[in-house]
């Protein structure tokens, strides 16, 4: 019997995952937006049922879109084993859904061999796959793990989106007719409240910018000197298209397309480099991080 090598199984993953956001988006949707077209799942990052963290990067938009495709009304996951330890069990027929853990390690000869040389060891990157169910997939599990997680709800949530744009302590200026981040000047333009439809708007609006004011070298070191309409511009775009809906979600502020006239600069990208939505929804990941942080008065 033939066993995938760690490069086919991350060749295979890659591809799969890739192949999926691509079909999304020939058809007109975003991943990180589709879960909530229908307004019944719960907005929120998906997390680990039994240990409470949440899921990052490329996991969150595989998560989101099993959901899509299936329906499931939570955000909350298990493995198999998760399961059985908390005294439930996954009902039987039921398939998983696979997401990702990616890492570096040196192993112990190009340790020895580093020590020797008098150089540095190098790295090796390895991407660790494995199955989760989500809790609508299982039975017999506590009260305490089925049941729906406060979320912030009313005038809070323009609260908490608020102590992030404060927290973050960028230079945030509001006029105009135009919503952008100027990376020279390092500071946020975004127009009056009043120049929106709806409150909610203005801050994902905010989120997107304050997405691309993350990356400047001070902070997280994206590249940001792509011209628009080229591959860098349309790579920093879905960076900052990902971080406000993360930092939407985490703020149960359904995420919305800002910038959907992206998509065909976007599949271009993604076509082109099939790692290419991993490393965005990473840095997404990290961005969102970062921010929200902000909002817990972390930032230095």
């Amino acid at each position: 019997m033939h066993r995938k090598s760690s490069t086919e199984d991350r060749v295979s993953l890659y591809a799969g995952v890739t192949q999926k956001v691509i079909s999304e988006l020939e058809m007109g949707r975003l991943p990180w937006v589709q879960p909530w077209y229908d307004g019944k799942t719960l907005c929120d990052l998906p997390c680990n049922a039994g240990t409470g963290r949440h899921y990052s990067g490329i996991n969150v938009l595989i998560l989101w879109h099993a959901i899509t495709e299936h329906g499931w009304k939570t955000q909350r996951w298990l493995t198999y084993r998760q399961a059985e330890a908390l005294g439930g069990n996954v009902r039987k027929g039921e398939h998983g859904t696979s997401v990702c853990y990616a890492d570096k390690f040196t192993p112990k000869g190009e340790q020895e061999r580093a020590a020797n040389d008098g150089d540095e060891a190098r790295t090796f990157a390895f991407l660790k796959r494995f199955t989760v169910f989500n809790i609508d997939q299982c039975e017999g599990l506590p009260e305490h793990v089925t049941a729906l997680p406060e979320r912030i709800r009313g005038h809070a949530i323009y609260v908490e989106a608020e102590e992030i744009i404060v927290g973050s302590r960028a230079d945030f200026r509001i006029g105009g007719d135009k919503a952008y981040y100027a990376p020279g000047s390092d500071h946020v333009q975004v127009p009056e409240q009043a120049a929106f439809r709806h409150p909610l708007d203005w801050y994902r609006t905010v989120f997107h910018e304050l997405g691309h004011w993350t990356g400047h070298a001070s902070r997280l070191g994206r590249e940001q000197r792509g011209t628009f309409g080229g591959p860098d511009y349309a790579r920093e775009e879905l960076v900052a298209e990902m971080a406000s809906a993360f930092v939407c979600a985490a703020l149960n502020i359904p995420p919305q397309a800002r910038h959907s006239d992206y998509i065909g600069a976007w599949l271009e990208v993604l076509r082109g480099d099939e790692r290419a939505i991993f490393r965005a929804a990473s840095q997404a990941g990290k961005a969102a991080d970062l921010l929200l942080s902000a909002r817990k008065g972390e930032l230095s």
